[in-house]
């Protein structure tokens, strides 16, 4: 790995530690996040990239593909996922979370720049800096 993608993969862990429990974010929604709107690839391998010792300060199940359904990969991680967002009370509707719910946007809202994520109340909204 290079020092490029490790810091770019600090910051895809940073921005999705700022996930709220109980809610989740898209792989392009995290991507837009951190001003790289077209990222969700690039965010989709550093969350694969987590090692052992950091998978458990980095909430990686809150990241789901656009359509709010658990991407596929060989194992179990799959079913892990769903248990442990279910176990944060986020609902599914036909075995995908339903985002309008539990989404940390609103569906197919990505935002325009730079953005942090601020919590007021139980509501979560995005914000500029």
């Amino acid at each position: 790995m290079s020092a490029t993608d490790d810091r770019f993969f600090r910051r895809v862990y940073a921005q999705v530690r700022e996930i709220p429990h109980g809610r989740v974010a898209t792989y392009g929604q995290v991507a837009a996040l951190l001003g790289v709107p077209r990222g969700a690839r690039a965010v989709g391998w550093a969350l694969r990239a987590l090692l052992d010792d950091e998978e458990g300060s980095v909430p990686w199940h809150r990241v789901v593909g656009s359509g709010g359904g658990i991407s596929p990969r060989a194992g179990l991680g799959p079913r892990i996922q769903r248990r442990l967002l279910e176990a944060e009370g986020v609902g599914f509707r036909s075995g995908r979370v339903d985002l309008a719910r539990h989404g940390l946007l609103a569906p197919g809202r990505r935002p325009a720049g730079r953005y942090s994520i601020e919590t007021r109340g139980r509501r979560r909204v995005s914000r500029a800096r």
